[in-house]
């Protein structure tokens, strides 16, 4: 079986849900992350099976809006996971800096991911979440490897 590492669909990108994962959502710091989380269940309106295979969070492409209603709020169609980085331009001036910082994380994330995947298609969860990086220091690729797969085991553990 081919794993698939995929990254574009999984972008935490609307502004109203990365205001609600850091207004409602939960927090943890592991140096240099600090890790911002929102758990939600799916809404009670929504099919128990969904689009392709059963899943509840894939989006049916016969659908006519992406997104489905739930009471006054919208649930994202990225998936049961989506996340966002940030690294702060007051510890780091130059992009260069924060652009690289950033795309190490996703790096990271990207590779590590499918445990917390398949957790939350287990559960029939889904989850947002947003690494901020507070480090002061360039990181190398070792040191966000080994942090953001703590983070993530630790999110794990969060859903159980």
């Amino acid at each position: 079986m081919v794993k698939k590492f995929t990254w574009k669909n999984e972008k935490l990108k609307s502004r109203t849900r990365i205001e609600r994962v850091f207004k409602e959502g939960k927090s943890f710091s592991l140096f240099p992350y600090r890790v911002y989380f929102l758990l939600e269940r799916p809404p009670a309106g929504a099919p128990a099976a969904g689009g392709a295979g059963g899943d509840p969070f894939v989006r049916d492409p016969n659908a006519a809006t992406p997104a489905v209603k739930a009471g006054s709020r919208v649930v994202s169609p990225g998936g049961p996971l989506q996340a966002g980085f940030s690294a702060s331009r007051r510890n780091f001036k130059k992009a260069v800096d924060r652009n690289r910082i950033k795309r190490l994380s996703r790096e990271a994330y990207r590779l590590q991911k499918e445990a917390l995947l398949g957790q939350l298609r287990e559960k029939g969860v889904s989850m947002a979440v947003f690494f901020i990086y507070t480090g002061r220091e360039l990181p190398d690729h070792a040191t966000v490897t080994q942090r953001i797969g703590v983070a993530l085991h630790k999110l794990i553990k969060e859903i159980r």
